[in-house]
């Protein structure tokens, strides 16, 4: 059994008395007042998210651009400097290695791609065996600390310790430079709570990773700042219908599957583009889609999702009890001809089949 690791941030969890546990081979915060509690302050307030536990890829020098071209779904050639972009990595098989960002720090040359913590080795494997043209890649995951900054007033406290104009950054962009005293900090704005906000990168040296967060939370009092765990992160971009891979997206599910069609650019080619075209060409046999619960019942992770008279119709990727609907919703895979939006679909909870019916992103 591999070793857990720790982020620069494990000491400060634990002295606040966060419940911790495992995670991606992490030892994560999971709740520090309750996941109801942390889930309102995100959306009413700010709360500061350790995400130190995902990986960072810097790919540098001429074919950089085009060594992300062949991996990833997206287009990133329309990316200009201070840009990111959501995309995925395609398998051969139909599936998807990992979701990912790409930010463009230098335009053909430099860019830096965000991965998901428990994929990390996977990525680096799979993304440097397409490197045929000897792109320099550097593995920064383990120096690199990552702090997201989420809620409506997220920006105001973040604003206070750095001279990047956070208050108007664009979705999806990033800029470079000082944040206290410390140098070439990443500050960006591509959250995953639907909340606003900002993500901080910066290398853990010098006790940096104390200063930024001490400074957060000195500044945020005012605002109602507090420190958030992984259940709630998962509540929130549950309620925005964000997929987390593992659950919802994995080396068996298709992009145009996942309703990640959007992400798929078939401008250019890409690993397996032409079986996904093929696919889009001929329709896809299953589609993720977001639902609530009609009748009282939690969707869980692996439920089977019935049609009226019984039969089984897909599965349940995620479910919970959404804090701010005070409701049961969930993500799941149904067959096509059940996937129309108000459709009512059946999830067999405990051998009993509660009623849902289909809705769209975001759940309201």
């Amino acid at each position: 059994m591999s070793e857990i690791l720790n982020t620069p941030f494990t000491a400060k969890h634990i002295a606040l008395g966060a419940k911790m546990a495992p995670f991606a081979g992490y030892n994560m915060p999971i709740s520090y007042t309750g996941i109801n509690d942390e889930h309102a302050t995100v959306r009413n307030a700010a709360g500061v998210f350790d995400v130190s536990h995902m990986g960072e890829f810097i790919l540098k020098g001429p074919g950089a651009l085009d060594l992300i071209q062949r991996v990833t779904s997206n287009d990133a050639a329309v990316l200009e400097n201070g840009k990111a972009q959501y995309s995925c990595l395609p398998n051969t098989n139909g599936g998807i290695v990992d979701d990912l960002l790409v930010y463009c720090i230098e335009k053909d040359n430099v860019y830096m791609l965000v991965v998901n913590a428990s994929n990390i080795d996977k990525d680096w494997n799979w993304i440097s065996s397409y490197n045929t043209t000897g792109v320099e890649m550097h593995n920064i995951s383990g120096k690199t600390a990552l702090l997201a900054v989420q809620g409506p007033k997220a920006t105001q406290i973040v604003q206070k310790l750095t001279e990047i104009d956070v208050l108007n950054m664009p979705y999806y962009s990033f800029a470079k430079g000082k944040l206290l005293d410390i140098d070439n900090v990443i500050i960006s704005a591509t959250g995953y709570t639907g909340a606003g906000g900002v993500e901080i990168y910066f290398e853990d040296l010098n006790d940096n990773a104390s200063k930024v967060w001490d400074a957060l939370f000195s500044v945020g009092a005012e605002f109602g700042i507090k420190p958030i765990g992984l259940g709630a992160r998962d509540t929130l971009r549950l309620e925005m219908g964000f997929c987390l891979y593992g659950n919802d997206i994995d080396d068996t599910t298709s992009p145009l599957e996942a309703g990640l069609g959007w992400i798929t650019k078939f401008t250019k080619t890409f690993t397996n583009s032409a079986a996904l075209l093929a696919q889009k060409e001929t329709g896809v046999t299953k589609k993720m889609v977001g639902f609530e619960m009609i009748e009282r019942g939690i969707p869980r992770h692996h439920y089977v999702i019935k049609d009226e008279a019984g039969n089984a119709i897909g599965t349940v990727t995620s479910g919970t009890q959404a804090p701010s609907l005070g409701k049961a919703i969930g993500l799941g895979y149904v067959a096509t001809s059940h996937a129309k939006l108000g459709t009512d679909i059946y999830i067999d909870i405990r051998n009993t089949l509660v009623k849902a019916k289909v809705v769209k992103f975001p759940f309201k």
